[in-house]
């Protein structure tokens, strides 16, 4: 019962974290646009929460080891909490970098902690259920952030407030309900780099749809509010749609890993990559057409929305059990680069008039990924 009611409360704990970076990544980015920020300003300032988020990951395992799952988690939610009380009182581009690096920094800490607690309390015929779950409750507040940007008409302050209202909520239970645990010393008998180099060489393809999804979702949720904006949607419009693309995920999630189990984990993630991609590709032809936009966000965002999670499945598919860790981490660096480098790239090419190319440009990465796949074969250790 006790392992049930932690497993509640870190899905709880997750849903809140999707919730603030689904939230501030296009509510900052309709702000900045509001005060005449450039495109490509606003796209590099939206990636500092990347840039954070990359940075935990570093450090995190260290940090895990000395304090323990509980106190990571409950520093993580602590540091989001200051940080959206602070953006109504610091207004203004430079201070927005620096408190999206600590939304970043907190973020991490939640999701490192939360996911390697959940992997590491859960009966292995279980796991893939629970990941599945988790990468859902994470899903669910992503998609249900954007609904925040219609909170702005109760004033700027208004987002962060009731976002803030809600971690404290999530911190008091964590502090109360959760016990205090601290993960396995673990002896590893080579070097971290050589045990990276291992995962790359034999599953090079399971490791990039992180990168892949961290990629689209940053740049769904920073450059879509600015390219509707000048497309002719209006905050409203936005805040409606943006939550499709995580709904068609939080759909497809589970139908695409009980395909993936029946048909292979390989021949889906071509499938969905394909023609996911197709979908992100055809989306500027939508133009302000607010039901084919809708359905187009859908069905490319349900498509790709389980990357993360297949591309984790796949490489424990691939790899020998001892360099999972090692597969785990290079994914969480991936997905922070990815998330680095979308809205930076789809802000330049707002900045030169092209709205339609930040999605031909993604949805022509994803094709690539899946025809990639054809040259693939996992490959067995000597």
């Amino acid at each position: 019962m006790n392992s049930r009611l932690n497993y509640i409360i870190l899905i709880t704990v997750i849903i809140a974290a999707g919730l603030s970076q689904g939230l501030l990544l296009p509510v900052l980015s309709i702000l900045l646009e509001q005060t005449g920020v450039s495109s490509s300003l606003n796209g590099l300032n939206a990636a500092a929460l990347y840039v954070g988020s990359f940075a935990m990951t570093l450090v995190a395992e260290r940090v895990l080891g000395a304090i323990g799952f509980k106190k990571l988690i409950a520093s993580g939610i602590s540091l989001v909490l200051v940080t959206l009380l602070l953006f109504p009182l610091l207004p203004g581009i430079k201070a927005w970098f620096i408190l999206r690096l600590l939304v970043g920094i907190g973020d991490s800490a939640i999701n490192y902690a939360a996911q390697l607690w959940v992997l590491l309390m859960t009966p292995a015929e279980h796991r893939g259920r629970n990941l599945s779950l988790y990468g859902m409750s994470y899903g669910l507040g992503f998609s249900l952030g954007p609904l925040g940007i219609s909170l702005l008409r109760f004033g700027q302050a208004a987002p962060f407030l009731i976002l803030a209202g809600l971690f404290v909520l999530v911190l008091l239970l964590v502090l109360l309900k959760l016990p205090d645990s601290h993960p396995d010393k673990v002896e590893h008998g080579e070097g971290q780099a050589r045990r990276f180099g291992r995962s790359y060489q034999l599953a090079w393809y399971a490791l990039i749809p992180a990168l892949l999804y961290g990629y689209m979702e940053a740049s769904l949720n920073s450059n879509f509010p600015v390219y509707g904006l000048r497309t002719g949607f209006s905050t409203d419009q936005i805040a409606a749609l943006l939550p499709f693309a995580g709904i068609g995920g939080l759909v497809l999630q589970l139908p695409l890993g009980l395909w993936s189990d029946r048909y292979g984990r390989k021949k889906i993630l071509i499938f969905a990559g394909v023609a996911g991609g197709l979908g992100f590709t055809l989306l500027p032809l939508a133009g302000d057409h607010f039901l084919l936009t809708l359905l187009l966000l859908m069905a490319a965002g349900g498509l790709v929305g389980s990357f993360f999670s297949l591309g984790l499945s796949y490489a424990a598919d691939i790899l020998p059990r001892n360099l999972l860790p090692a597969a785990n981490v290079v994914s969480s660096f991936h997905y922070s680069v990815g998330s680095i480098i979308g809205p930076g790239l789809g802000g330049l090419l707002l900045e030169f008039g092209w709205g339609g190319g930040v999605f031909a440009l993604l949805g022509g990465f994803y094709i690539l990924f899946g025809l990639a796949g054809l040259l693939f074969s996992p490959r067995q250790l000597n």
